[in-house]
C-alpha cells in the first residue's frame, strides 16, 4: 500500500511539473479604449479578466498589449502578439489564427436622440443620416453601412467617449455602440463634467452572432485550453460575477 500511495504521489508530481512546463505567458492585443470592457490603466475590465481568467484556469498568463482597435487585427498578422481579443470581422485564419469561444458578447444598436423621432427598421432608413461607429462596424455590418460610406455619412471613431459627446450635441444623426459601452461614458461624463445627458433611443437592427466576437490565438493548445477554463467560469458562476462586479455597483 505504501509502495502504491508513492507511485500515486510521484505520478501527481510528474504530472504538475508537466503542467506547469506547458504554462505561457500570452501577450494579447486589446483596444485601448473599451470601457467597461477593457481599463488599460489598471489592466482590469469584463473582457480581460474574462480571458485571463480562463487562460489561468490551466496555468497560463495574460500580458495585455493595448492598441488603437482598429490595430489589433493588424498587430496580430504582424505578429507583434500571441493572441487578439477580436478579428474586426477580418478572416485572420490564413495569418495562422485559431478561433477561441466567444469571451464576450456585445450588444451593438443604433443610438439616437428620442427628440428625433427617427425610426430603423431596414437599411433604407439609414438613407440621408450620418452615422459614427466603432472602428470595423462597416466590415461586421456591410449590408446596414455600406451604402452611408459610399454617401460620405459614415465615420468611424476610435474614443467612444466622443460618440457619446457627439450625438449629445447633435453633430451625428446615429451612433452605432454597444449598449452598456455607451451608457458607460453616459455616466462618466455626467459625474466628471457638466455634460447632462439627453435622453436617447436604441434601435435594435440585428440579433448578435456570438461568432463575431471570438478571440484568436496563435498556439490552438492555448486555444484549447481557454475554451476549457471559459467553460469552467460559465459552469462555475464566476463569469455571470465578473459582469456583476462592473454593471451592477
Amino acid at each position: 500500500m505504501r509502495l502504491l500511495t508513492r507511485w500515486v504521489w510521484l505520478l501527481s508530481l510528474l504530472l504538475a511539473c508537466n503542467t506547469s512546463s506547458l504554462a505561457a505567458t500570452v501577450v494579447m492585443a486589446f483596444g485601448e479604449k473599451i470601457p467597461p470592457f477593457c481599463f488599460p490603466e489598471s489592466d482590469s475590465g469584463i473582457e480581460l479578466e474574462v480571458i485571463g481568467e480562463a487562460l489561468a484556469f490551466r496555468g497560463h498568463h495574460l500580458e495585455p498589449r493595448y492598441f488603437p482597435l482598429a490595430r489589433v487585427p493588424l498587430s496580430f498578422r504582424q505578429g507583434e502578439v500571441d493572441a487578439a481579443m477580436t478579428d474586426l470581422g477580418q478572416d485572420l485564419a490564413a495569418a495562422g489564427a485559431h478561433y477561441g469561444e466567444p469571451a464576450v458578447l456585445y450588444h451593438n444598436v443604433f443610438v439616437s436622440l428620442k427628440g428625433r423621432g427617427l425610426t430603423i427598421k431596414t437599411p433604407a432608413d439609414l438613407k440621408g443620416l450620418s452615422i459614427v461607429a466603432f472602428p470595423g462596424a462597416v466590415q461586421r455590418y456591410p449590408e446596414w453601412l455600406a451604402g452611408s460610406q459610399q454617401d460620405g455619412l459614415y465615420f468611424e471613431q476610435n474614443n467612444q467617449e466622443l460618440q457619446v459627446l457627439g450625438l449629445n450635441k447633435a453633430r451625428y444623426d446615429l451612433v452605432l455602440s454597444d449598449t452598456n459601452i455607451f451608457r458607460y461614458f453616459e455616466l462618466l461624463l455626467e459625474r466628471t463634467t457638466l455634460f447632462k445627458a439627453k435622453t436617447v433611443q436604441l434601435h435594435q437592427f440585428v440579433e448578435e452572432d456570438p461568432q463575431n466576437y471570438r478571440p484568436v490565438f496563435r498556439d490552438p493548445q492555448i486555444r484549447d485550453d481557454f475554451n476549457a477554463g471559459l467553460e469552467h467560469l460559465k459552469t462555475s458562476g464566476r463569469y455571470q460575477a465578473i459582469y456583476d462586479h462592473y454593471l451592477k455597483q
